[in-house]
């Protein structure tokens, strides 16, 4: 089947619409998809699903056999260990043929009646999309404030369920983010989005009263900056959070006195961050800062006089280790940290004994608090997994160091880790920098460069790429792939300093470092460099995007999912959401210096006539962080210059978000089709 020519509809001509900056003419052609109203661009965008469809016909059994692979390695009927929020056990459940989780809780023990107070799928139905977005019970667990989004577009309805009755209260929010309690039980916060999805108000709102007396207790004026609103962990005080990408504040009200004035511990400074949480018996807050290094220390202060005059360090800042994420309990602090690329959890004794971190025996790895509700207990939940480990959650017993392993998900599907071998390497780039991979692969794949390879990258806003266990992967493993994580610079893996090394003028760092990972795997024998299938999303789209430019030739095929490909139009847009907040992470376009940073690298401006390799573009028409348009015009200007026939195909999910579907058996799904669209380029049909 001709793969290279789709017969676009008239409405999909080129439309002339050129952007002049800094003395630069671009042409957007393509402008008018943007029109979401305009019932030509959904028809375009169907056209290009059925021609996608058409071309992977020939897959339909592969995809089907594939998804089939992946559901028999998943319990379809499971159910997570329960945790306790004041006297009552919760849990999360899932039933075999139920796209979603069924939220439980038990009063008093873990043997008590079980009690459903959200089953989502009833919840889902009529919807083609689901999502639950904040969860918040209150002290007494008689109320539950949740937020759900039904369109993908991440805009989501703020309610409140009666747990004891199960009445819902007429209370509607909409455009609603965080939330948290008041002490009483009955005195809800909760933030509120602006025309560009900027939170930029907190309202206070008691529970079963008119709207109309809400009472605005905060508003942030300055585009750059969000707000939240939190609890601490000790549930003492309400946090209310004010940040940019570089800036922050913190406000504090005690939780026992919700109609009080919140008090600022310290005003936004440039560059400078801080996060706060309380200790009761101290009666201290501990606040987590980078006022002396990008790494962060530790320090605390007299909730009396909370200003950094008072700051008594805790913990130094060691340019070696980024110290993420701080968390109270009665007897000890629980830092979260990274480490030459690795995370680790520091226990820290409050009555002064030796802090200690927690082992972890695998080169390669993830690991993470969950569900720590409960205050005054000795007791640390954390999950951990590798590429080889499935998903295993441990109680740490913070007195002794002793982790009991809680529950393994099973894997059925005969699934044996000892199979599979979990690696770690480093690429050098040209400049002498380590660049992190984690691998994995069957331990009887040979390293004689003749395995193809999958490849998966990301390196933007800072955030780390989890080394974590995929059902769905050993599909492509047991056919012989090599699977690899790419920490580039621009993450999270390796500190502040990692992210700094490859945002604004120095953001080129994320797509060289990507592009030696590659080398670095061929070189070293584990990749076939004639099979070689690439993937990232969002700001990993736009990775796709700019790598595919620089080296067309090296990739024999690229999964690109809602991809961020159109960042000098996009970045002119001070409607869009995130655009303006954004600025601190690509630079603004108005600046000639910095539009000439992010025109050195744009995907779509940069298109040129070129062989490129066949490609998947994935997008959801609800998108509320990468429009829909973006990997649509992208896809419409490559046509016009590609000069080979390998297939280009967009596909559209018409009911999805940012994060594509959101059942999980639909999931599954997509998951198949993109293993398809990769076996089918790399020539393994069985």
């Amino acid at each position: 089947m001709q793969t290279d020519n789709l017969p676009l509809p008239p409405a999909a001509t080129r439309i002339p619409h050129p952007v002049t900056i800094h003395g630069e003419t671009l042409e957007d052609d393509y402008f008018w998809l943007r029109d979401k109203p305009n019932p030509a661009v959904a028809e375009y965008l169907n056209l290009e699903n059925s021609y996608t469809d058409a071309v992977m016909a020939d897959t339909t059994d592969l995809q089907e056999k594939l998804y089939k692979e992946i559901l028999g390695r998943i319990n379809e009927t499971d159910q997570e260990p329960p945790y306790r929020i004041g006297n009552y056990w919760y849990s999360m459940r899932t039933e075999a043929g139920k796209q979603y989780p069924i939220i439980c809780r038990r009063s008093g023990s873990v043997g008590a009646e079980e009690t459903v107070i959200f089953d989502l799928n009833i919840m889902a139905e009529g919807h083609g999309f689901f999502s639950i977005g904040a969860l918040e019970i209150s002290d007494c667990g008689s109320f539950a404030a949740f937020s759900t989004d039904t369109t993908g577009f991440r805009q989501y309805t703020l309610q409140i369920k009666n747990l004891t009755t199960g009445e819902v209260l007429p209370d509607r929010i909409e455009k609603t983010g965080s939330i948290a309690w008041a002490a009483d039980g009955k005195t809800l916060f909760y933030t509120v989005e602006d025309s560009a999805k900027r939170h930029y108000r907190v309202y206070r709102h008691v529970a079963g009263t008119d709207l109309a007396d809400d009472v605005l207790v905060f508003e942030e004026t300055d585009e750059m900056f969000r707000t939240g609103i939190s609890r601490s962990r000790s549930g003492d005080w309400l946090l209310l959070q004010v940040e940019s990408h570089t800036t922050s504040e913190t406000y504090v009200l005690s939780a026992s006195d919700p109609t009080g004035q919140f008090t600022l511990i310290l005003g936004r400074q440039p560059e400078k961050i801080y996060q706060v949480d309380h200790h009761t018996g101290q009666n201290r807050f501990y606040i987590r800062t980078n006022d002396t290094g990008i790494n962060y220390r530790l320090v605390w202060a007299p909730t009396s006089a909370p200003g950094p005059e008072n700051w008594t360090e805790v913990i130094a800042c060691d340019p070696a280790i980024m110290r993420e994420e701080l968390y109270c309990f009665e007897k000890y602090l629980v830092l979260f940290e990274r480490e030459d690329g690795l995370p680790h959890l520091r226990i820290v004794p409050i009555n002064g004994s030796e802090a200690y971190r927690a082992t972890f025996p695998e080169p390669t790895y993830t690991v993470y608090p969950v569900h720590n509700h409960v205050y005054d207990t000795d007791t640390l939940r954390y999950s951990y997994q590798s590429m080889v480990t499935p998903s295993s959650t441990f109680d740490l017993d913070m007195e002794s160091g002793i982790a009991t392993l809680v529950k393994q998900t099973e894997v059925p599907g005969g699934f044996n880790r000892e199979d599979f071998v979990s690696e770690r390497l480093f690429a050098i780039a040209d400049d002498g920098t380590r660049i992190p991979l984690s691998i994995v692969r069957r331990r009887d794949t040979e390293l004689n460069s003749s395995a193809p390879l999958f490849l998966y990258g990301y390196g933007s806003y800072g955030i780390s790429m989890p080394a974590h266990f995929s059902v769905s992967v050993f599909s492509l493993l047991n056919r012989g792939f090599v699977f690899a994580i790419g920490h580039i610079r621009g993450g999270g893996e390796l500190g502040k300093a990692w992210h700094d090394s490859a945002k604004m003028q120095n953001k080129m760092n994320t797509f060289t470092d990507f592009i030696k990972c590659a080398e670095t795997l061929i070189n070293d024998g584990y990749a076939d460099p004639q099979r070689i299938v690439i993937e990232g999303g969002s700001a990993g789209g736009l990775l796709m995007g700019a790598v595919v430019n620089l080296r067309p030739d090296l990739f024999s095929a690229v999964i690109s999912k809602v991809p961020f490909v159109d960042v000098i139009n996009t970045m002119l847009d001070k409607t869009l959401p995130l655009t303006i907040g954004e600025f601190e992470e690509w630079g603004n376009p108005k600046i000639a210096e910095q539009y000439a940073w992010i025109r050195a690298y744009c995907p779509y401006t940069n298109l040129k006539a070129a062989a490129y390799p066949p490609m998947l573009v994935k997008t959801s028409f609800n998108d509320s962080q990468v429009m829909y348009w973006e990997p649509a015009k992208y896809i419409a200007r490559l046509r016009t210059l590609k000069s080979n026939s390998a297939p280009l195909l967009l596909k559209t999910n018409m009911d999805g978000g940012h994060g594509g579907s959101s059942g999980r058996y639909s999931r599954i799904k997509d998951t198949a089709f993109d293993y398809a669209f990769i076996l089918k380029q790399t020539g393994i049909t069985e």
